[in-house]
């Protein structure tokens, strides 16, 4: 039997138990050599040099330093990290790439619990449950008759901005559905497109005709506030903005301005700043839904996370190239 490659944690401690249970962490002990009881927080720390020394391979997660240039010197033998979350960008040097490490990243196993999450509200709110929740609460009676007009998900228009991780998720969960599902990105072309089975749009026309919009592109320079002013006022009224991807792809301002118009709906699970200042009037406004943040993976969800990075560790012991390396040529534009 060929050796198992030794490997470390390297992440906040009391994520281990909830991202390894103990069925996923057996797994994982019997394809690298690792120590549970053994998670670096901090590489300065005495007593992990001799770790690092050791290790072939990092398992990160959420609360791991930075990986530089320092970290490498002290781990000669590392070669590959393995990211049990979602993006890299804040976690590797360019020092990780110069030196040749694959990385590979969960984020593909996050994408699915967002998207999940991303589904049931669009379908909510093409009900316009959430609204009518809290009209029947008020009135204790049926507020129409038997039929509700002006609601509904058949033929509904779903507008996603950014074919990501998590929007491809999306349209492969919208599919089953009666919706006419359009996209907006740069970087996707019509085959792509027809190939997704959605219809590919500008932007602008994107926004023009979706009774609702969800957004699912990266944080980057390029597309802090991608929707202003301009762009929420090109919505038709009565539609509902989804965002799920990062609170600075919003001008909050503007979209407060198109909620207190009455204009707009939102679901928001993420925002900027998070948390929100206890004053601010997203708590307060009706036409808003607000999430803590919880869209992505949580509870048995991160379950699913470690069990993505022993499907990895069990490629790379086994002489394979990982199933979800990360490429750093397109990491500036992805999550």
């Amino acid at each position: 039997m060929p050796e198992r490659p030794v490997a470390v944690f390297a992440m906040t401690a009391q994520n281990v138990p909830q991202v390894f249970p103990p069925d996923v962490l057996t797994r994982l002990g019997n394809a690298v050599e690792i120590d549970p009881a053994l998670v670096v927080e901090d590489f300065t720390e005495p007593g992990v040099r001799h770790a690092l020394a050791r290790a072939e391979i990092l398992i990160t997660g959420w609360g791991c330093p930075r990986i530089d240039g320092t970290v490498l010197d002290a781990a000669p033998r590392l070669r590959a990290v393995l990211h049990a979350a979602g993006s890299v960008k804040n976690l590797v040097s360019p020092a990780v790439w110069e030196r040749g490490l694959l990385v590979s990243s969960a984020a593909g196993a996050n994408a699915l619990p967002v998207a999940e999450y991303t589904l049931a509200m669009i379908l909510l709110a093409g009900k316009d449950v959430l609204a009518h929740r809290d009209r029947f609460r008020d009135r204790r009676a049926f507020p129409h008759g038997a039929i509700v007009p002006g609601i509904g998900n058949f033929g509904r228009r779903v507008g996603v901005v950014g074919a990501s991780r998590v929007g491809r998720r999306l349209i492969d969960l919208l599919r089953p559905f009666d919706l006419r599902v359009g996209l907006a990105d740069p970087y996707v072309g019509e085959a792509e497109a027809a190939a997704l089975g959605v219809t590919l749009l500008p932007l602008d026309d994107l926004l023009r005709t979706s009774d609702i919009v969800t957004v699912h592109a990266p944080q980057i320079p390029e597309t802090h506030h991608l929707l202003g002013r301009r762009e929420l006022a090109l919505m038709p009224t009565g539609s509902v903005l989804v965002n799920t991807a990062r609170g600075a792809l919003l001008d909050h301002d503007a979209l407060i301005d198109e909620l207190r118009a009455g204009r707009l709906s939102a679901v928001l699970d993420v925002t900027d700043p998070e948390p929100l200042p206890a004053d601010s009037p997203f708590f307060d406004l009706p036409n808003v839904f607000l999430t803590p943040h919880l869209a992505g993976s949580q509870g048995n969800e991160v379950a699913r996370l470690g069990l993505a990075v022993t499907e990895e560790a069990e490629r790379l012991a086994a002489g394979l190239r990982p199933a979800h390396a990360v490429d750093p040529a397109v990491l500036e534009r992805t999550a």
